[in-house]
């Protein structure tokens, strides 16, 4: 959602960071591009006046002038600024309060609230072990409830029956008794929504908070309708009052300026958003995260978060004992390249490490495709468990019937074989180094990401190209341009940080 913004920041502050000295007149056309650059994400007239006179007044001063790095010192600033813009500390839901604590979900209809419920309700009944139950009160929109019931039954998360002809405060009533009797924890209450603001939603969202006074009130609002969604916070702030927002569709293609203005306008800190489809697409909004992301620094934190959040033990420590026995088939490639999907792909990876993201042109033109990694794992299912067992059965005959199975060339098989060879060639030679490779790969939780700096370059090289990354050097020249100090790991890019209990994922991106 911030890639617009974040370019054009980054083209602004390249200019200072690359001057020795700056002067008060630099610092001022810079903050009119920085101005013009907010302006144009659609961030509050306002929001943009306060932020711009904060960082000038901050960025004339004697820290700037008189610091040795003058340009990266009104990064710095932009980004202080920035985080205090978005609400300096995360704020997640609060449940401190005598259960069954009551939710409110409030907000407009497409906003996604029915669907921000489910996700919320699985959240807290998966990582803060609650028992949560759910209640649709819209009862205009037909399939309201029924859609509310499905999600629930995907999701392993109890929902209010459905009594027909009840008003939407009759409803909420019964899930606060149901909620008391049933002994959970947490009872959310998905209100109905309009098109636009009105009246007569205000009063029945009104009356349905009177009754059953909920410890959080939350406003759902879609980040893609821009400053509509920050004026929609304001009219339900007002006349309901809202404790915290959460905003969906940060995935999309909106310019950024809602999540920019939403708090500075409202005073309201953003608790969570959503980043997509699937149920378990939600993270806790982190103003010093998201303020990193807009200037091109990255979110390592939630890079490791993420793989933590897919740790398999069990499967961690299988892999560790048949590495250390140099063992390396293609059940091993596909699970590596699964634990790259559950990342997010190459460039979801990508996208959360320092720098990456001036560098996205760089990356397409060298080939890196996340649609090579779904190929791969075709290719390996469309194999008989003994030919993964075995890649060497693997013949003519053998190869045509795989490609046939998995829509792709026989050069696709061929490719994916060699690739594999290369890497079951690094682990043996990763396994017979006592406390070298090998140790590092299985530190921390299990596994890590292993520094890939001491194996031959062309091998890697080697792996790119059967890979269809492209030719000789292809991932040296996608990262030229690279900065310096970052952590150590990914071919060809200088590194990664290491990421607990992912044995050999080196393996995947490296072939990415």
């Amino acid at each position: 959602m911030f890639e617009t913004l974040s370019d054009r920041l980054s083209g602004i502050f390249d200019k200072l960071t690359r001057r020795g000295a700056l002067s008060e007149a630099d610092v001022s056309e810079a903050m009119r591009e920085v101005r013009r650059a907010l302006l144009e994400a659609d961030v509050a007239l306002d929001v943009v006046k306060s932020f711009t006179d904060k960082v000038r007044n901050r960025a004339i001063g004697a820290e700037v002038v008189k610091s040795v790095t003058p340009g990266q010192m009104v990064v710095k600033i932009v980004h202080d600024q920035l985080v205090e813009m978005l609400g300096s500390d995360a704020k997640p839901i609060d449940l401190h309060a005598v259960a069954p604590v009551p939710i409110l979900m409030v907000g407009l209809q497409g906003s996604g609230k029915t669907t921000t419920t489910s996700k919320i309700a699985r959240r807290l009944t998966e990582r803060d072990r609650k028992k949560v139950l759910m209640a649709s009160l819209d009862t205009r929109r037909p399939a309201a409830m029924e859609q509310l019931k499905i999600l629930g039954e995907q999701n392993s998360v109890d929902t209010l029956p459905i009594v027909p002809g009840q008003t939407a405060v009759q409803i909420a009533s019964r899930a606060i008794n149901a909620a008391k009797l049933g002994g959970y924890d947490v009872v959310i209450l998905d209100t109905a929504g309009r098109v636009t603001v009105d009246q007569e939603l205000m009063a029945e969202v009104a009356e349905v908070k009177r009754q059953t006074n909920p410890h959080e009130v939350l406003l759902v609002a879609d980040a893609l309708t821009g400053q509509d969604a920050v004026n929609t916070a304001r009219a339900f702030d007002e006349q309901v009052g809202v404790t915290g927002i959460v905003l969906t569709r940060v995935d999309g293609d909106g310019r950024g300026g809602a999540a920019l203005s939403m708090r500075a306008v409202t005073g309201k800190p953003i608790k969570l958003m959503g980043v997509g489809e699937k149920s378990d697409a939600l993270e806790d909004f982190h103003p010093s995260r998201v303020a990193d992301r807009i200037l091109g620094m990255g979110d390592i934190v939630a890079l490791v978060e993420k793989a933590a959040a897919n740790f398999d033990a069990d499967q961690a420590a299988k892999m560790a004992k048949k590495m250390q026995k140099g063992e390396f088939d293609l059940d091993d490639l596909a699970e590596q390249l699964r634990q790259m999907q559950k990342l997010g792909g190459m460039s979801g990876i990508m996208g959360l490490m320092p720098g990456m993201g001036k560098m996205k042109n760089q990356i397409a033109a060298a080939g890196f495709d996340d649609k090579h990694i779904k190929r791969q794992i075709a290719i390996v299912q469309s194999m008989t468990k003994k030919e993964r067992a075995k890649p060497a059965l693997l013949d003519a005959k053998r190869k045509r019937r795989v490609a046939a199975g998995s829509g792709t060339d026989v050069s696709d098989i061929n490719k994916l074989l060699k690739m594999h060879r290369q890497m079951a060639d690094m682990m043996k030679k990763m396994g017979r180094q006592k406390g070298g490779m090998l140790g590092k790969m299985l530190g921390g939780l299990g596994g890590g990401m292993p520094n890939m700096g001491d194996v031959d370059p062309a091998v890697l090289d080697q792996v790119a190209r059967d890979a269809g990354l492209g030719g000789p050097d292809a991932l040296k020249n996608a990262m030229k341009g690279m900065p310096g100090g970052l952590p150590t790991g990914l071919p060809g890019m200088g590194g990664m940080p290491r990421l607990p209990g992912l044995p050999g994922l080196g393996k995947g991106p490296k072939g990415k």
